[in-house]
C-alpha cells in the first residue's frame, strides 16, 4: 500500500445537450446523465447512482480484505444498496442508506463469525466513514453445502 495521503483524479466533461463523460487515467470512460427523478433520461449512470454504487462496492472490497486477513473462507457476497435522497431545510442531500447483504459461506464456517466480519466491513469501509449518515446494515449469512 502507498503512503497517505492518496489522491484520486477524475475528469468530467460535457457538450450542451449530451451526456457527461467521466474519465480517470487508465480507466474506461463512463457516460453519466441526470436520473429520471431530476428530469434526466434515467438510462445512464448518474452522480446519485454512482454515489450509492461506491458504498456497495466499498463494502464488498472491505469485507474481502477482512475475510482474507481473518482467514475465513466464503463463497459469494452480494450487496444491494439503496440511498434515500431528501430535502431537509431547503438542502437536497442523502439522508440514509440501506445495505441488504447476502453472504454465502461453506458449511461449518459459523454464522456468528461471518456476521462479525460483515459488521466490521461496514464499520471500516472508507466511503461510509466519509459520510455524515451511517448506512443501516441488513445482513444474512447462508451456509452452503458444497459438493465434494
Amino acid at each position: 500500500m502507498q503512503d497517505f495521503p492518496h489522491h484520486y483524479a477524475v475528469s468530467a466533461a460535457s457538450h450542451s445537450g449530451s451526456n457527461v463523460e467521466i474519465s480517470s487515467p487508465g480507466l474506461p470512460t463512463l457516460a453519466s446523465a441526470g436520473p429520471a427523478q431530476f428530469g434526466g433520461p434515467g438510462d445512464q449512470w448518474s452522480p446519485e447512482t454512482l454515489f450509492v454504487a461506491a458504498i456497495a462496492d466499498c463494502f464488498i472490497l472491505s469485507f474481502k480484505a477482512i475475510a482474507r486477513i481473518s482467514k475465513m473462507d466464503w463463497i459469494s457476497l452480494s450487496c444491494d444498496a439503496v440511498g434515500e435522497l431528501n430535502r431537509i431545510d431547503r438542502v437536497t442531500k442523502f439522508t440514509g442508506y440501506k445495505l441488504r447483504v447476502l453472504l454465502e459461506v461453506p458449511e461449518g464456517t459459523g454464522e456468528e463469525k461471518a456476521m462479525r466480519l460483515l459488521e466490521k466491513a461496514e464499520r471500516t469501509c472508507l466511503i461510509t466513514n466519509s459520510l455524515i449518515t451511517r448506512p443501516r446494515l441488513d445482513a444474512e449469512v447462508k451456509e452452503v453445502v458444497q459438493a465434494a
